[in-house]
């Protein structure tokens, strides 16, 4: 795993990622196609259970995708790197292993983006977001349209895209964008702490809860309960399962083998 922009550290089952443009760790083409070419490495990695990715130092998660790139583009050039971007964030979004954003400073449009696409995040209280992209004559063009909406709903969406104001990590634990927040110093911790307890579940079951939630919040409510059916009874086919209710009535603690 030798990338320029990236970092990949790989202990007990945890792989911690980080963006390493600093200071500010800005989205731009090569770090799109290192992205997408780790965590397909990560993807295919047993050893793997559960992801983090951070941002190098404290003043930026990821500041937005990199401007000085964008300004050089065409139509043509500028859609090519969005196509890049929005299959990274819908890769980041869809692969089979938890991704808990470690949100260690500003998270500004693309890094917005790219947190939004993680399955939890846990944020510094140094922290702080925004979609500034109106304000440069653009709109979010990664997925955060979509994604925030689902997360705030459509009118608090609406009003952090069309001012673009930056608020703080307080108001993003108040509308549910973080899970979590927590000092500076506490940060990586924190998120190492939650993937080494995920890392102890079952991976098929937890495949199968991120399959369901996804895929079913982009259905009606009976096409979501038959892929929540359908993927029970995946993870009740699994050897995990009879070791998980085997340990149960013997009053241990369950060694799941991702089987």
């Amino acid at each position: 795993m030798n990338y320029e922009f990236l970092l990949c550290d790989i202990e007990n089952r945890v792989a911690v990622v980080t963006i390493n443009r600093p200071p500010v760790n800005p989205l731009n083409t090569q770090v799109f196609n290192e992205l997408s070419s780790l965590f397909d490495e990560l993807e295919a990695n047993d050893e793997v259970r559960v992801i983090v990715l951070t941002g190098n130092g404290r003043k930026a998660f990821v500041a937005g995708a990199d401007i000085n790139e964008m300004a050089t583009l065409d139509l043509v050039g500028v859609n090519k790197m969005n196509k890049t971007s929005r299959m990274v964030f819908t890769k980041i979004e869809n692969i089979t292993k938890p991704v808990i954003a470690a949100v260690n400073g500003l998270a500004l449009g693309g890094g917005f983006e790219l947190a939004l696409a993680c399955d939890l995040r846990i944020s510094s209280d140094q922290a702080k977001f925004s979609f500034p992209e109106v304000g440069l004559g653009i709109i979010p063009g990664g997925g955060g349209t979509q994604r925030l909406q689902k997360i705030v709903g459509q009118g608090v969406a609406k009003e952090l895209l069309y001012f673009g104001d930056m608020f703080d990590a307080g108001r993003a634990l108040d509308l549910h964008i973080v899970n979590k927040v927590v000092s500076a110093e506490e940060l990586l911790e924190a998120a190492k702490e939650w993937a080494h307890k995920l890392a102890q579940k079952p991976p098929v079951a937890l495949q199968m809860l991120k399959t369901a939630v996804n895929v079913g919040s982009n259905t009606d409510l009976e096409s979501g309960l038959m892929i929540e059916s359908t993927c029970f009874g995946n993870a009740f086919a699994t050897d995990d399962r009879k070791e998980g209710l085997q340990a149960f009535v013997e009053k241990r603690k369950p060694v799941y083998s991702g089987r």
